[in-house]
């Protein structure tokens, strides 16, 4: 009897606040269960957005007060799931930390929230989320049983590049893998996020535990993307699904195109009227930011009195004296006097392109990858009897593997498959 079900992604990006993300993720995952989807994956850092050209007003040995406004913004964007800075791993998952006597519970809802639609839609939802637990923010991945709710949470455990700066190292232990019964087919889910794909450790990692479907939320839009994506289906002869954010400069959010500081100022005002928070964020080009930039460039000493450079906006002669006199003067904590870098607010490039797919086991992409495709509901039935096929002449961690002679071991996790 084959072992079909019929799997998704979603090439979507996020919105303009995290209310507006979670609802265009209800309508999605809702569509998904009119397509009798049973498992869907949402792009790395959905929830909470990814700072995608934002660069925190950062340079080696120099922050700037700016840089702190974006960042104060981009946190106050991101998702509390009432877990702990460290992980509290089972305990958190299955609701044993205590709650929040006001609310009755941890965290802002976004947990409770996705249970809800999982729940109500019956499939089986894996999303990207910024996470911030203490004070620092998360890259992580959720998983959401329709009949359990959270299963599990990863946690990146290796940023790249620049968002080192902004989100923590996750422990190495959030890479367990996670077992669930759809339809009387038995799939085990494994995670890696954007990256954590290149990492050989970390691929036979999840490969140890048994992984038939093999998960990549990413924020890697090069063509180079989907032969990876093969590389990884063929060598843990898993289904790989893979999603990307595909939008436009014109709908970055505007603590980035614009200043933070009028961001914050508006939502701190929002907010005093009793409107959520989040609701305080727009798409696109609006009063909040500025229409257009010039390419002058002035000078701005950080709080550490190192000097950045930074394209102007204006290059009226006010302001050209204005800047010339600020050169010389240290940027004050209670400042922000950083215009933004250069950039068409209103432009319709692409600043992400997506690339989602779908491989089978030996390597064959089924569906796309697409590109430049906004809001794309992808989807294939896929057998996870081909996996077993698959192990005829190769299994990574049996047959193939040597044991005697290569070893792995993981701080924190046990490199079994799930019960």
């Amino acid at each position: 009897m084959p072992q079909l079900l019929r799997v998704g992604v979603s090439q979507s990006h996020t919105l303009s606040s995290l209310a507006d993300t979670l609802a265009a993720l209800k309508e999605t995952t809702q569509r998904a269960a009119q397509n009798d989807i049973s498992i869907l994956l949402f792009p790395e850092a959905y929830l909470g957005g990814y700072p995608r050209t934002c660069n925190f007003g950062a340079a080696v040995g120099a922050r700037t007060t700016w840089g702190r406004d974006q960042f104060l913004a981009y946190t106050k964007g991101a998702v509390d799931l009432g877990d702990t800075p460290l992980g509290a791993g089972d305990d958190w998952i299955e609701r044993k930390l205590s709650v929040n006597k006001e609310t009755g519970r941890r965290g802002d809802g976004t947990r409770e929230f996705l249970e809800d639609v999982a729940r109500e839609t019956g499939v089986f939802i894996v999303t990207g989320v910024i996470e911030k637990a203490g004070g620092s923010l998360y890259c992580a991945a959720l998983y959401v049983d329709p009949k359990r709710g959270v299963i599990g949470k990863r946690r990146k455990v290796m940023p790249t590049a620049s968002e080192r700066l902004v989100w923590a190292q996750g422990s190495p232990s959030t890479l367990k893998a996670v077992a669930t019964t759809i339809k009387g087919i038995r799939v085990v889910l494994g995670c890696a996020i954007c990256w954590e794909n290149f990492m050989p450790l970390l691929r036979y990692s999840l490969y140890s535990q048994g992984v038939n479907l093999w998960l990549a939320p990413t924020a890697d839009a090069r063509d180079s993307w989907e032969p990876l994506m093969r590389t990884i289906a063929g060598e843990g002869r898993c289904f790989v699904l893979s999603t990307n954010q595909c939008i436009k400069k014109k709908n970055l959010p505007t603590w980035i195109t614009g200043d933070p500081k009028e961001w914050l100022a508006k939502q701190s005002n929002t907010t005093s009227k009793t409107a959520k928070p989040e609701e305080s964020l727009t798409n696109g080009t609006s009063s909040e930011q500025p229409s257009n930039f010039g390419r002058r460039l002035s000078i701005t000493r950080t709080e550490e009195n190192h000097s950045i450079a930074w394209r102007n906006k204006d290059d009226s002669p006010a302001a050209i004296a204005e800047e010339q006199d600020t050169e010389d003067k240290p940027t004050s904590l209670s400042e922000s006097k950083h215009p933004p870098p250069a950039s068409e607010v209103d432009s319709e490039e692409y600043v992400s392109r997506g690339g989602a797919c779908i491989v089978d086991p030996m390597g064959n992409t089924l569906v796309g990858p697409v590109w430049e495709k906004e809001n794309e509901l992808l989807w294939t039935e896929v057998d996870f009897d081909d996996c077993e096929r698959g192990h005829l002449d190769f299994d990574v961690t049996g047959h193939y593997s040597r044991p005697d002679a290569f070893r792995l071991s993981v701080e924190g996790l046990e490199l079994v498959p799930p019960p």
